[in-house]
């Protein structure tokens, strides 16, 4: 594939900070009507970044990056440096003190001494002593 050079003219776009995400750069050169719209283009593969088409949404653009979309051309333009991008890190989970997590034992034993509490049959599990049964099984509801 050989690469020609052609001249368009380019729509400048102005950001303050860079990388910026694609589909807010056509929502900073109103080529669209909001965000959604921006992301529906994008997906669809009617936005060319730097000529091949782009279908990430949030797809890193900085300065000098060309976008076509729509037959018109933006060219991205930013002072700043790039900002450096720090990879994601997972977050270690928080180990609770061992002290919190286990109680001494002579404490649980005195205390089970102290307040003893009467024992509740669970419920559904336990028969009714006086039951009364209907020629089909089931137990009679008195109302």
């Amino acid at each position: 594939m050989s690469h020609e050079e052609i001249e368009v003219e380019a729509l400048g776009i102005e950001v303050s900070s860079q990388p910026v995400e694609l589909y807010k750069v056509l929502k900073i050169a109103n080529a669209v009507s909001g965000g959604g719209e921006a992301k529906m283009a994008i997906a669809e593969g009617y936005v060319f970044v730097n000529g091949e088409v782009e279908t990430r949404k949030r797809c890193k653009i900085y300065d000098g990056d060309v976008i076509a979309f729509n037959e018109e051309f933006y060219v991205v333009l930013c002072d700043t440096p790039p900002a450096p991008i720090e990879p994601k890190q997972k977050k270690p989970k928080q180990q609770q003190p061992q002290q919190a997590i286990q109680k001494p034992k002579a404490h649980k034993q005195t205390a089970k001494k102290q307040t003893a509490k009467p024992t509740k049959p669970a419920k559904g599990k336990a028969k009714p002593q006086n039951e009364e049964r209907a020629e089909n099984g089931r137990r009679r509801i008195s109302f």
